[in-house]
């Protein structure tokens, strides 16, 4: 707490209170001289918290195996064992719903991962091949739905330093982000460019958009809006908790612009390698 009275300027400190409470102390300096102290009690959004990255980790530890060992076993039966058609279609049935499941665990398994503070690969990387996969990946939804993924790449883009693999999924959520929250027949834009300094990439559609009072929040996890029309889009709120968490890892940053009704861009930064 003396912390916050002691130094000048602005200043964001975790504060202990008594009986085990603990505050977000936020300190700024007037013209005057004057010091000025606010306290927020964040006791129980730190156990939510707590309790989130418990839950997170225990699903993807106690489910992501059992299932890959269900779907191995049903291709197995598929594969060699002889079935007639009734019992070929409760295998197929199974191997289907145990694929959406692993689907839906994935996410978490990624998160769970990357906040154990699990190393990163850090290799030359050139995003062109990376946007392109992810695109070919998204291709049947995009088709689905009838949408256009529009590509423009700076050529020559700059090198960054990062995980490849790590990377390519940043770019996969958000174009998934893109294509399921917006109305058919419509398009979808990413475009990379850079400098010598730093490497941008963004994707943007003309969806549902984002309430101003959304956006800082999108990218907190399991996050979902308020909207009922983004309640009723299928989704865990993971992908972009994801993204943050490996772009931040990188060194870069991510955010979000958006006009409600009119669509939303996300853009991601990372530093450029001088090789």
């Amino acid at each position: 707490m003396m912390n916050l009275f002691s130094r000048s300027g602005d200043q964001l400190l975790d504060v202990r209170l008594p009986r085990r409470r603990l505050a977000a102390g936020i300190a700024t300096t007037l013209e005057s001289g004057q010091r000025i102290i606010m306290l927020q009690d964040i006791t129980e959004k730190r156990e939510l918290d707590s309790r989130r990255e418990a839950l997170i980790r225990a699903i993807a530890h106690d489910l992501h195996n059992p299932l890959s060992a269900l779907t191995g076993f049903a291709d197995l039966v598929l594969k060699l064992g002889t079935l007639n058609e009734q019992q070929n279609r409760f295998v197929t049935r199974i191997r289907q719903t145990t694929s959406k499941l692993y689907e839906m665990i994935e996410p978490l398994v990624d998160l769970a991962w990357m906040e154990a503070g699990m190393p990163l690969t850090h290799v030359p990387t050139q995003l062109a091949p990376l946007i392109d996969r992810a695109v070919a990946e998204l291709g049947a939804l995009a088709l689905e739905k009838q949408i256009t993924i529009a590509v423009s790449v700076q050529d020559p883009l700059p090198v960054i330093m990062g995980d490849p693999e790590r990377i390519r999924l940043v770019i996969y959520h958000l174009l998934h982000n893109a294509i399921i929250y917006s109305d058919r027949e419509h398009t979808v834009a990413i475009h990379a460019w850079g400098d010598d300094e730093e490497l941008f990439c963004s994707v943007a559609d003309r969806g549902m958009g984002i309430a101003d009072d959304e956006l800082e929040l999108v990218f907190d996890r399991m996050y979902r809006s308020r909207d009922e029309r983004v309640r009723d889009t299928p989704g865990g709120g993971l992908g972009l908790t994801i993204s943050k968490t490996i772009i931040t890892r990188h060194g870069g940053d991510i955010w979000a612009a958006s006009n409600l009704g009119e669509g939303s861009t996300f853009t991601f930064l990372l530093p450029v390698v001088r090789l």
